[in-house]
């Protein structure tokens, strides 16, 4: 499955979360990191939901950037 992540750097680490799933979240020193801690908390989220006996969100989202006139 492939969902989609947000990284936002910060003033110290860069912080990552998934759109469709709510709670899961990850923080590392670089992007690489983050990426890779994010795979790994998507993947044990889904495990601990998978356990609870509840649904796997549809991995469904996308991303577009859009220019404006500023």
């Amino acid at each position: 499955m492939t969902y989609l992540i947000v990284l936002e750097p910060t003033s110290t680490v860069y912080s990552a979360y998934s759109p469709y799933l709510d709670g899961c979240v990850a923080a590392g020193d670089n992007r690489e990191d983050t990426i890779d801690l994010m795979r790994e908390a998507i993947e044990f989220h889904l495990e601990g939901l998978a356990d609870a006996g509840q649904p796997i969100p549809a991995p469904s989202s996308e991303s577009v950037y859009v220019e404006v006139n500023a």
